[in-house]
């Protein structure tokens, strides 16, 4: 029987999920995304099936342990989960994707306690080395409702069979088991050399669902650490020297 817990969600571009769970209900997070939590609930940190599946998620650069908050109380309780930077939250019915969808790992958030949360390895070796964010990516197989996070705008693509869908790595979030991924050579000498998209684009190819993100975390932090390493330039050399360094970097090709 399928595991529906209630939900609201909070917020616009800040958000967060308060859950409810009746007495004996539990739902399984990531470790540091709980906001709050109301009497009764009681976290229980595990890795989630043993050491060998903690040891994957650790590998893989996720938390090697997966924490469940479960209402031991004799009334309804709440508890609350909210990601780390802003966007939007995703609620998944499972069963509308076959009990099992593929996420990028940093886009769980939480799901109901009978998910199985595994880390999976991309079929093809183009996405393996390629793949760069899009490598590894995480499984949630089983009943109930998911929770996952995307950056900016949530982008929703009902892909038809045989349809394809080129994406940015990074701004994947999550995609329907039955939707092939692959990862190809953007190609042309100066769409790799100038466009400043990267080397290689995700192929999705359809039938099935595809979560996209308009802002993903990567950008973010690449803009951030842009601007801070500018500014120390700017700092160490002073205006003058600044604006040489710039124009030799423009009339070097750089």
């Amino acid at each position: 029987m399928a595991d529906v817990i209630d939900h609201k969600i909070y917020g616009d571009d800040l958000q967060l999920v308060e859950i409810e769970l009746d007495p004996g209900e539990g739902v399984r997070a990531e470790a540091g995304t709980m906001t709050y939590m109301e009497t009764g609930i009681e976290m229980q940190t595990t890795t989630g099936g043993g050491i060998f599946k903690g040891l994957k998620r650790a590998i893989t650069g996720e938390s090697f342990f997966i924490t469940t908050f479960l209402n031991n109380g004799n009334g309804k309780s709440h508890v609350a989960f909210a990601a780390p930077y802003p966007g939007k939250i995703i609620p998944v019915d499972m069963t509308d994707f076959g009990g099992q969808i593929l996420c990028q790992k940093d886009s769980f958030l939480c799901a109901a306690q009978g998910i199985e949360i595994e880390v999976a390895l991309t079929k093809r070796i183009g996405a393996g080395i390629f793949g760069g964010e899009g490598f590894i990516l995480q499984r949630l197989e089983g009943d109930g409702m998911a929770f996952m996070h995307a950056g900016g705008t949530v982008i929703e693509k009902d892909l038809a069979a045989g349809e394809t869908l080129r994406v940015d790595t990074g701004c994947l979030v999550a995609f329907g088991a039955d939707v092939d991924y692959d990862i190809q050579f953007i190609g042309g000498f100066q769409n790799a050399l100038f466009g400043g998209e990267g080397l290689f684009l995700t192929h999705m190819t359809g039938p099935g669902k595809v979560f996209l993100q308009s802002l993903p975390f990567s950008r973010i932090a690449d803009r951030v650490l842009a601007a801070a390493r500018f500014k120390q330039i700017g700092e160490q050399k002073g205006v003058a020297g600044l604006g040489g360094e710039i124009l030799g970097n423009i009339l070097s090709g750089n």
